[in-house]
């Protein structure tokens, strides 16, 4: 089927004043017919070229006003082909609706969130841990109440997101939801993994994350000092309930390994080195990163502690570790007995290991970050940051060896 097509951007009106922007329009022709759409944009009639269709120069309003109207030509010559490829006969009219999405079903953003983390559930313990799924879960239903207080809908088509809205949703997250800013970014960042889908499909035209820049905020990781660590191992607790608890979070303070991992760890994850000594071979649940950790003596008297615990003997475990939900709890009455004010978590314990057993004993940094599993030493190095003491205690050896040296 033969037929003529075009699209032209042209400025629509004309302005004697000064300063004065005129808007910018799209003219559709097939076989003759025109449409015209306005593209929501403006510019100074001077900085514009009839001839190319775009804004003249090279700054960045330029650019990106340009880069803007590159993906509208784009989306438009799309919509053309598969109109082409239908081989049904169109008009200019049927390009200009298409784009503007009358006549086709929207892309809506809480059903993508949907087909997202429905896709994500599935690869629970295959691609993904079970927290990454809960929290991309959680964005869902921070961003359909942000929707529903803010606009007063239940849903938005994922194309009139913008960064407007990414801004409002952050002030939502800090001030209704009272997040914390580095909390509010890892939900705007999941927020962020749906639009970029929704930018590869085409289903919206402009990233709105483009111009979105933040970051986040260093935060002073807590850990106990070697004082507390030993008053934590040599209490004597009364009661299974506290004492495996107790126990668990010692393990992880002498492993660096987290709470999931101690939970997934079985019997075939100790093994034997070259030089007859007991190893940690795992992977992490987070990063599925390989672990190859060397058992300490203060770690591996915990396994021997519970060899014979009924749910070691049946090969479900090497440590009969309870419910995150629980330990947490459990760890603030343990912190109690101990005198330790800080907020004991299970976390708490592998920034220990990474600061009071490793570095501040000598341990290489690269070391440590290949015993925590780290991909990148940016993010051990935020535990050498805060090393104070051990930065004291080598700078006075420091001055003593000057002191005797002779010069």
């Amino acid at each position: 089927m033969n037929h003529s097509f075009s699209q032209l951007f042209y400025l629509k009106g004309k302005h004697k004043e000064k300063d004065t922007k005129i808007p910018i329009y799209l003219r559709l022709t097939v076989n003759g017919q025109r449409s015209e759409l306005s593209v929501s944009h403006k510019v100074d009639p001077q900085r514009w070229s009839a001839r190319m269709g775009k804004i003249k120069g090279t700054n960045l309003e330029a650019n990106e006003l340009n880069q803007y109207l590159d993906t509208v030509r784009s989306r438009i010559n799309k919509i053309h082909r598969q109109l082409v490829e239908d081989n049904k006969p169109f008009t200019s009219s049927d390009v200009k609706n298409l784009y503007l999405g009358k006549g086709e079903k929207l892309k809506m953003l809480l059903e993508l969130f949907d087909e997202h983390n429905q896709q994500m559930e599935k690869l629970i313990d295959i691609e993904f841990a079970l927290g990454t799924y809960k929290r991309y879960h959680t964005t869902r239903s921070h961003i359909a109440e942000f929707i529903k207080l803010e606009l007063r809908k239940t849903d938005i088509p994922v194309r009139d997101v913008d960064l407007k809205f990414i801004k409002g949703f952050e002030y939502f997250l800090k001030v209704t939801k009272k997040c914390n800013h580095n909390s509010a970014l890892k939900y705007i960042n999941n927020f962020k993994k749906i639009i970029r889908m929704a930018v590869a499909h085409e289903w919206i035209g402009k990233d709105p994350f483009y111009n979105y820049k933040v970051q986040f905020k260093t935060v002073e990781r807590e850990f106990l000092s070697k004082e507390e660590l030993q008053v934590l191992v040599e209490k004597e607790i009364d009661g299974e309930r506290l004492d495996v608890v107790r126990d668990m979070f010692v393990f992880c303070c002498y492993t660096g390994l987290s709470y999931i991992d101690v939970q997934k760890l079985h019997s075939d994850n100790i093994v034997k080195h070259t030089d007859e000594s007991l190893w940690i071979k795992s992977k992490r649940t987070k990063t599925k990163s390989r672990l190859g950790i060397p058992l300490l003596p203060t770690a591996l008297a915990i396994i021997e502690k519970y060899q014979d615990h009924p749910k070691v003997v049946n090969g479900d475990c090497v440590l009969p570790v309870l419910s995150n939900q629980k330990s947490n709890a459990y760890l603030k009455e343990i912190a109690d007995l101990c005198g330790i004010k800080k907020n004991l978590t299970t976390h708490l314990a592998r920034h220990t290991f990474a600061t009071t057993v490793t570095l501040s004993n000598g341990v290489p940094i690269e070391t440590v970050g290949q015993l925590l599993g780290h991909k990148n030493l940016r993010t051990t190095q935020h535990y050498a940051k805060i090393i104070d003491r051990k930065v004291s205690e080598d700078m006075a050896a420091l001055k003593e060896i000057l002191a005797d040296q002779k010069y």
